[in-house]
Formats: C-alpha cells, sequence, structure tokens
C-alpha cells in the first residue's frame, strides 16, 4: 500500500506547553488526496503521551552554563574531526580579504542557525541545547533556557532550525522537538507531533500569525494556519513511495530507493530542493505538483550540498561536491532530469564547501571546513580566498543573508563560531 502523509493533527491540551529562507506570508495551496483506510491511519494523528507544557524563557544560571560548557567540549572537537579530512592544504592567503567579524556568543558549542524578526531582535540556536537571544543587532548574546526544561533534559536536544516573523517563532530540535512563541520568544510552548509522521522533522518556516510550514527527512510538506494544532499535507505521497512506483529508471540511483533526503533547501516561493542521502541524485518539488521529481547530477562526485542562487530556484541552483567542487546553473529546468552546470573557479585546497549564499546579484559567499571562506563578485564564477576565520579552529557550516534587514550576513560554526559580514575594509 502507498502511504499518503494525508493530514496530521497534534492535541493541545489544558495545560497548553527557519529553514532557510525568509519570505512575506505566504499560503500555498492544500493539495487534498483522498487516502485509504491503512493510509489514513498511517499518517493520522496518534493521540501523544506528551503533553503541552508550558515554557517559558528564563536567563541560564550560572551552574547551567558550566555544565552546558563542559558537555560541548567533545562536541565541538567531533566537529573539527569531521570536516578536517576533507582537504590537506589551507588555501594560500597572499592579498586574501578580511570582511568578517567574529561575535562572541555564550557557549562553545556549533551554531546550525540563526533568525531575526526585526534588526535588531534575533536567536540563534545550536547543539547541546545552546540557545541565545539578541537585542541589539547581534553585537551581543545572552543564552536563554526553557524554565521547564532542567539542563540535563535541555542539553540532550540539537537545536537545528529556528525561524522568525514578526514576532511569531519556531524552534525545530532533534530528538524531536518542535516549540513555538508568539510573543517574540518571551513564553514558548511546545508542540506535539505525531510518532507516525514519515520521517523525522527537519526544518520549519514561520509564515504569519499562527501558521508555519514544516518538511521531513521523507519529503513530506506540511503546513498549519493554527500554531500547530493541525497541519495539512502538501505533497501527494514520500519520496521513496514516488520513487519506487514510477521506477525512475532514467535518474541514477533513484529505482527502488530506500532512504532519506538531507539537505532540504527552501525558496522565497515554496518551492524544495532536496539531495539523496547517499549524495547520488537530488529532487526539486514545486507547490502544486503532486510528487517530487528526481534529477542526475550529472557528475561521478558525490554530492555534499545544494541550494538556490539567490534565493529563487527560477534564478537557478548551486551544488556543492566532494573535493572542494562548486557548480552553478543559471537555467534551472524542473521538468528535465539534468540540469547544464558548470564549474565555479575556487582554489579550496581540497576542504568541502558545506554552504553557499548569494549577498545580491554579484556577491556569493562560500564556506566550508577548516573555517574557509571565499566570495564572488561576477554571481558565482569565479571565486577569492577571505582569511576572517582563517586562525580560529573549527569548521563552518552556515551562511546566510537577511536581505528584509539591511543585507546582513552571517557565518556559523563549530565551537561556538559566529561571524559578522562587515563587508570590505
Amino acid at each position: 500500500t502507498t502511504h499518503r502523509p494525508d493530514t496530521v493533527d497534534s492535541e493541545r491540551d489544558d495545560n497548553g506547553v527557519h529553514f532557510r529562507q525568509r519570505n512575506s506570508a505566504m499560503k500555498l495551496s492544500s493539495i487534498l488526496v483522498a487516502a485509504s483506510a491503512s493510509s489514513i491511519a498511517a499518517f493520522a494523528p496518534s493521540r501523544p503521551a506528551c503533553r503541552r507544557t508550558r515554557l517559558s524563557m528564563s536567563s541560564e544560571s550560572a551552574s547551567e552554563e558550566d555544565r552546558r560548557s563542559f558537555v560541548s567540549k567533545s562536541a565541538a572537537s567531533a566537529g573539527v574531526a569531521a570536516l578536517s579530512t576533507l582537504g590537506t592544504a589551507t588555501p594560500a592567503s597572499a592579498a586574501a580579504t578580511k570582511q568578517w567579524k567574529q561575535v562572541k556568543v555564550p557557549f562553545e558549542d556549533t551554531v546550525y542557525d540563526i533568525s531575526f524578526d526585526s534588526p535588531t531582535h534575533g536567536y540563534i540556536v545550536g547543539a547541546r541545547g545552546a540557545f541565545a537571544e539578541t537585542s541589539d543587532g547581534g553585537q551581543t548574546w545572552e543564552p536563554r533556557s526553557f524554565s521547564n526544561l532542567d539542563a540535563e533534559e535541555e542539553i540532550s536536544y540539537r537545536f537545528q532550525v529556528v525561524s522568525f516573523k514578526d514576532g511569531e517563532g519556531w524552534v525545530l530540535g532533534k530528538p524531536t522537538l518542535l516549540l513555538h512563541t508568539k510573543d517574540g520568544g518571551k513564553s514558548w510552548e511546545r508542540i506535539p507531533l505525531s510518532p507516525k509522521l514519515p520521517g523525522e522533522p527537519t526544518g520549519i518556516l514561520a509564515l504569519g500569525p499562527n501558521q508555519a510550514e514544516m518538511i521531513t527527512s521523507s519529503g513530506a510538506v506540511y503546513t498549519t494556519e493554527n500554531a500547530g494544532r493541525n497541519w495539512k499535507a502538501q505533497v501527494k505521497e514520500t519520496i521513496d513511495a514516488t520513487l519506487n512506483r514510477i521506477s525512475s529508471s532514467g535518474v541514477s540511483g533513484a529505482s527502488y530507493f530506500t532512504g532519506s533526503i538531507v539537505n532540504e533547501q527552501r525558496d522565497s516561493d515554496g518551492s524544495y530542493l532536496a539531495v539523496s542521502s547517499r549524495g547520488n541524485f537530488f529532487l526539486t518539488w514545486q507547490p502544486g505538483q503532486e510528487f517530487w521529481i528526481p534529477h542526475n547530477r550529472g557528475t561521478p562526485r558525490r554530492i555534499q550540498n545544494m541550494g538556490f542562487v539567490r534565493g529563487d530556484i527560477k534564478n537557478g541552483v548551486w551544488m556543492t561536491l566532494n573535493g572542494g567542487k562548486l557548480l552553478v546553473s543559471e537555467k534551472a529546468d524542473l521538468s528535465s532530469e539534468e540540469f547544464p552546470f558548470n564549474e565555479a573557479a575556487i582554489k579550496t585546497g581540497g576542504y568541502g564547501i558545506t554552504d553557499v549564499a548569494w549577498r545580491n546579484d554579484n556577491e556569493v559567499w562560500a564556506v566550508g571546513g577548516s573555517n574557509t571562506m571565499f566570495y564572488s563578485t561576477d554571481n558565482g564564477k569565479n571565486f577569492s580566498f577571505d582569511k576572517s576565520a582563517n586562525d580560529i579552529p573549527g569548521n563552518l557550516y552556515n551562511v546566510k543573508f537577511f536581505p528584509e534587514f539591511g543585507n546582513a550576513g552571517w557565518a556559523l560554526g563549530s565551537g561556538g563560531l559566529l561571524l559578522k559580514y562587515e563587508g570590505m575594509a
């Protein structure tokens, strides 16, 4: 039986308990699918044992800070080891620029995501329950914790995604934990999710009052319009069900696919891009489509990450490969099995590129292993080395710009590394 992620509800009782892109509030048209009784059972909500528990924000105590600092050291060391094997030589730094400045954060754990709901107010999230808030545009950060989660419980979570819009925010953690605030983070509630959800939640995006969009590792996309009480499916079936049903013989690695997707990215209009967990092909989905569409990677090298050119699939996509390669396609024909990629001129010394972001039509930034940073001023065709993090141990995982807030830029990495874009001196 093909299972369909039709509707997932979450229960609210009397106690109560930031994909990567930000955009104007928009509501995707729901794709309602008639399902068999067995299909409905697979994705219908169970009545979760967990209850909504009211959470309120509080500053972190000294004892919690010490405990978190102690347990974070192993995570930071592991992160350095993971990407350091990707390269053997640091790129030449002769005549390199230094356009980013390190900002101190109140923890030493990997910083995974950052989001703002105004030019001055925002949050960062990370490993071991790392959570901090700024009220001065990111110049300083204060640790925050949830009063109803003790320190031992909180450090067991890895907060991977944070998304804010107009004072309403969502935080997604692993093991699966979804938090929601309506008052700019002063108080939070825990949103229970059905254990029968297809895949693990991997992304959440705030869309407006009580509205959000969530994606899972199985390619299920859901929207809510009542703060997580109910979730409505936007895709007819999961990725593995689609690929096994249509056989996908023209896409290498897609036939009889079992597994999950990684590195899911959403553009400003709600289109998605995802990489198979093996890195041997990628998939796209646009609002209104019933299924994900698989595409060949067009190279024998494994895909590390992918994303959109200037935040919109209509502008093209970028792809990073093992060995520090970066490819850019400015013509994204979503109906085609293959995209016409061009390799960028970038000398990484073999270090893997983990993320790429466009600051404007011409300026592009790439970050990667051993805290390497590169920039382009010709729309991603040629890159130069930037030495801003050259003397800092660790790896960079994420680079983001906020055009709605003065195009502020941030780079995030292991060991509590947070860099703020300053531009040319």
